[in-house]
């Protein structure tokens, strides 16, 4: 089984900690996988296979300090942390409920090498090359500074280290960008300017090697290693 398959086997216990966000971002509901199919033209296979590639960067015997930046409510992060049971896991995001979420998760999952801390991507409070992993899973299309999260992630990655993740991409999709502008602007969920998949490899590769950047729809997965 390679690593992908492995993280999509990971996805068969996800706890109880359901909600409305929780179905839609994993399609295991009926209504998130109307919204899936309606916002973002995704069904589960797809939805499993921009998260595996989003994970699949980090090895399974994976020892080091990871971060997660945000951590929502670890519907994606959370079960795939499970097969991690040495790594060091920090878990931040600016919104405390979706902090108590992703705690209650963690807790009915049995994961102990965590913890949550509350904070801004835009002003990380570790010193420099702190991480050996910096994962970000659907964050930077709603980070209000990204100038100030992408320099922020880097700042706090190893040399070597490894950055990884995934977000909405812009021009991938003609109906889902109408769905962005029209519905996700206004209510605040997502910050523009957006990257393309282009420019987001273009952005990368100015910072990082190794650089591997792909979609799914309008989601860019990504990894990189720091210089």
């Amino acid at each position: 089984m390679n690593r992908k398959d492995e993280i999509k086997q990971a996805y068969k216990g996800l706890g109880s900690a359901h909600s409305f966000y929780d179905g839609m971002i994993r399609g295991t509901t009926v209504a998130g996988r109307l919204m899936d199919r309606v916002v973002w033209h995704m069904d589960k296979d797809d939805i499993d296979e921009y998260q595996a590639r989003s994970l699949e960067s980090i090895p399974k015997d994976f020892k080091g300090k990871i971060l997660e930046v945000p951590v929502g409510t670890g519907v994606i992060s959370l079960p795939f942390f499970r097969t991690l049971p040495e790594a060091d896991i920090t878990c931040l995001d600016y919104s405390p409920k979706m902090m108590e979420a992703a705690r209650k998760r963690a807790e009915e999952l049995g994961i102990h090498n965590i913890k949550f801390i509350q904070g801004d991507v835009g002003d990380l409070s570790f010193e420099d090359g702190y991480f050996d992993v910096v994962l970000s899973l659907n964050g930077f299309h709603a980070f209000p500074d990204k100038e100030a999260a992408y320099r922020e992630t880097n700042r706090v990655l190893k040399k070597d280290g490894i950055f990884t993740g995934c977000f909405y991409v812009k021009d991938a999709n003609r109906k889902t960008d109408r769905m962005i502008r029209n519905f996700y602007i206004p209510t605040g969920f997502f910050t523009p300017p957006f990257e393309t998949v282009g420019s987001l490899e273009e952005r990368l590769n100015t910072m990082y090697e190794d650089v591997r950047v792909s979609n799914v729809e309008s989601i860019a997965c990504f990894s990189c290693r720091k210089r």
